[in-house]
């Protein structure tokens, strides 16, 4: 007769062998998942752009302009408040284009609060007028808030020092000379017509003109298709990140108009401060990390929230020492693997490749004294990238850019 007994279990070693199974089963998904989650992410930020672009035309469907990107309200520029300058009575023209956007993007109540004065302790006394003060105030509680539109799933920024973040800023073309000022003086009095007016005109060639709210849809002669409008933006994390914040004081520019002639003569003209082994960071400590790339959603700035199409995604942020003021490189950036979004004039989002052609890093921006690939009116010495940067250029783009 047999005598054989039912076995009940596994034995140690088929157990060790299906949680080695196991193992080997989760490592081989998890890149998956995770690749997964981010392609969500990515399509999600893509989302946000296109209700941005919704949110362009709808403005400009209401008012026939665009909605500006260094707008505002000032407060007795006879006494010399100039722009850059913080200042609790108004905002000196340095509200960004996401502000005035806001009842396009259902941020009505946002905008309401925005738009009207403001008593913040209840004493019946106003504390800020109607607009708010200059976007660096962090009692005024509007320019605090973190708008779920303005940022991208893909990156992990939080927080002070930041005040709130974005994540997509506003295109000013190919050249950054004088995007600062724009078309006005520096107190802000009226436009001068025989002198800022002027190198504005020639060298503001993006969608969007610096500080001037005459934009329309019928100036991009090179059609909305064809022309970039805003472009995506990573938020700076605190780690010397080149693309988002300058690098140590004293390795730098300087601070001086000649320091904003040499960047811009020649836009590469920082790459000796990047680390060799580790080219998205500086060498040195990152410096002014308060004033970093995607801080102050509602302040123009070029650190903050406008961009160039002059070096390409995700190359470095130039600029001189006090960098969030004047001239920057400013390119756009992102959490995403390779390239960023942009936003077409027509509201289509494409996601552009770093590897874009992009020209010389070393050609000087198109301005009003430019010479030879300078001089104004001249094609963007930018390449594709350039062109697509420039309104008016009448440059030819044969390939299918979301293909």
């Amino acid at each position: 007769m047999s005598n054989d007994k039912t076995r009940l279990g596994f034995t140690l070693v088929e157990l060790l062998v299906v949680i080695a199974i196991i193992g080997i089963l989760v490592g081989l998904l998890l890149p998956a998942v995770q690749a997964a989650r981010e392609a969500a992410r990515r399509m999600s930020c893509s989302n946000n752009f296109k209700q941005l672009g919704l949110a362009i035309h709808n403005y400009h469907s209401a008012y026939k302009r665009l909605p500006a990107n260094g707008i505002g309200t000032t407060s007795n520029p006879s006494a010399g408040n100039a722009w850059w300058a913080a200042n609790t009575l108004a905002n000196n023209r340095r509200l960004s284009t996401l502000v005035g956007i806001l009842p396009f993007i259902e941020q009505q109540g946002i905008w309401e609060s925005i738009s009207n004065p403001m008593d913040i302790d209840g004493d019946g006394v106003i504390d800020f007028q109607a607009m708010g003060p200059t976007p660096d105030t962090i009692d005024y509680i509007p320019w605090t808030m973190e708008i779920p539109g303005y940022r991208c799933p893909s990156d992990p920024g939080i927080g002070l020092p930041a005040l709130g973040r974005s994540n997509y800023a506003a295109c000013l073309g190919d050249s950054t000379w004088q995007t600062m000022v724009g078309p006005w003086d520096g107190d802000l009095v009226e436009p001068v017509a025989t002198v800022r007016f002027e190198r504005a005109q020639a060298g503001h060639r993006g969608f969007f003109k610096p500080r001037d709210d005459r934009g329309r849809f019928r100036d991009c002669l090179d059609g909305l298709s064809n022309t970039v409008a805003m472009g995506e933006i990573a938020t700076y994390l605190g780690d010397k990140d080149a693309r988002m914040v300058l690098p140590e004081d004293g390795s730098t520019l300087g601070n001086n108009n000649g320091a904003m002639d040499a960047l811009r003569d020649n836009p590469g003209v920082c790459d000796s401060f990047v680390n060799p082994e580790r080219p998205r960071f500086w060498l040195n400590n990152a410096s002014r990390d308060t004033r970093a790339r995607g801080f102050r959603w509602a302040d123009f700035k070029q650190i903050f929230n406008s961009c160039f199409t002059i070096l390409p995604p995700n190359d470095i942020f130039c600029s001189r020492n006090n960098g969030d003021d004047l001239t920057a490189t400013a390119p756009m950036s992102s959490r995403h693997q390779g390239g960023a979004h942009v936003l077409m004039g027509d509201g289509a989002v494409i996601f552009i490749t770093d590897s874009i052609e992009a020209g010389s890093r070393n050609q000087g921006n198109v301005w009003i004294n430019g010479t030879g690939a300078a001089a104004p009116g001249s094609p963007s010495p930018y390449g594709l990238w350039g062109a697509l940067g420039t309104r008016a250029g009448s440059e030819t783009i044969e390939e299918q850019l979301n293909q």
